[in-house]
């Protein structure tokens, strides 16, 4: 490799990266200024059905369901059904508690969450179905704002406005910056079109375009909306349909991570449309979902290139970029009372979501239903495998 090849290299690498993270949301927030379709919300009395997907989900499931039914939303027009997939702790014997409110229990052999899904589906007959996870507790007026977003025809899945918990832990207050960010991403992305995906814990779609789910789906939450994405609906988030969820740890997180990003390799196999131009937003699909793909092979190069700078380039450049890692690596060592934690802890938190990144392409060798995980929040598991 010559000198000046890898002068280019690395330039080009430091180019595309300024853009991912910089350069593309900067021009999203443009475009969704300058070009945006506002949504033309309306009070809407259409029957609705809550499908609560979880496994193992005893320590939530009855906080989610006072919230579900203490919606301000007519009970008439309303159906719960809680989708215990081969639950084996108290979350089955909790929903039974329910039935008399009109919970409707729908107990099923474990086949994972798409399975659960489907068979909820079949089983519903709301005209509009909400999605949700067992551990996040529903806004009042949640419901009753994504049902108002159906009033404009063009509209087929809205997402809820996700928020977390507050926390002490410098480690999980991390994590909610990361969101704050792709939160935004996905706002923009629905004001201009859609986006490419729903929020996973909280969404809704009408009911005609929901389609059956191959039951080794990973991510139920951009199967389904592309399936309404590519009829021509769009994909938008509500900040008015709020959900309140807990920080998942950072070794929690991971996993989730992996099985997402393996969720959009996945994906791309089974709507190859989103690399044609029937996909309307297939220039954004490439700057944000395949990008984020790229990622960690981007700073594998940026590493590579660097080597091969010229004198004190190669060891300033090649010194910044593993005093980052082991900044990264000691986090687990640095007391949270240190100063030192307010940067050891963001730089693990990155470097977890670039790696997740790069192990995602396990899914080309291991069967997906492998890479679900129930999360780990203290010593309880949340349900939903959210």
């Amino acid at each position: 490799m010559t000198t000046h090849f890898a002068i280019a290299g690395f330039l080009i690498v430091v180019a595309l990266l300024a853009y991912i993270f910089a350069g593309y949301p900067l021009l999203l927030g443009f475009l969704a200024r300058r070009f945006g379709k506002p949504i033309r919300k309306g009070d809407q009395q259409k029957t609705v059905s809550i499908l609560i997907a979880v496994h193992n989900g005893e320590q939530f499931l009855a906080a989610k369901l006072d919230s579900v039914l203490a919606l301000r939303y007519p009970k008439e027009l309303l159906e719960v059904l809680v989708l215990s997939d081969g639950s084996t702790d108290r979350t089955e014997e909790i929903a039974r508690h329910y039935e008399s409110r009109g919970v409707e229990l729908l107990a099923l052999p474990k086949g994972g969450k798409p399975a659960a899904l489907n068979a909820g589906i079949a089983r519903s007959h709301g005209e509009i179905l909400v999605l949700t996870d067992v551990r996040q507790v529903l806004d009042l007026d949640s419901v009753a704002q994504l049902v108002a977003c159906f009033a404009d025809p063009r509209v087929g899945v809205v997402s809820g406005d996700l928020l977390m918990r507050r926390s002490d832990d410098l480690e999980l207050r991390n994590f909610p910056i990361y969101w704050r960010y792709e939160r935004w991403i996905r706002k923009q992305q629905g004001k201009l079109d859609s986006m490419l995906s729903a929020t996973g814990p909280f969404y809704s779609i009408r009911r005609e375009l929901a389609v059956v789910m191959p039951e080794d789906t990973l991510l139920d939450d951009m199967y389904l909306p592309l399936a309404a994405f590519f009829r021509g609906y769009r994909l938008i988030v509500d900040e008015d349909a709020r959900a309140l969820d807990y920080v998942p740890p950072l070794k929690a997180e991971f996993g989730r991570k992996v099985r997402t990003l393996a969720g959009n390799f996945q994906i791309m196999w089974q709507y190859p449309a989103l690399w044609s131009f029937r996909n309307r937003m297939l220039f954004h699909f490439l700057s944000h979902k395949v990008a984020r793909l790229a990622l960690p092979y981007l700073f594998l190069l940026l590493l590579v290139f660097s080597f091969r700078l010229p004198g004190y380039w190669a060891w300033a450049m090649v010194a910044l970029q593993a005093g980052f890692y082991l900044l990264a690596a000691v986090d687990l060592l640095v007391p949270d009372s240190w100063p030192l934690k307010r940067l050891t802890s963001p730089a693990r938190a990155f470097v977890v979501m670039i790696a997740a990144a790069l192990f995602a392409i396990v899914v080309f060798f291991v069967p997906p239903r492998k890479l679900w995980k129930t999360t780990q929040l203290g010593s309880a598991q949340s349900g939903g495998r959210g």
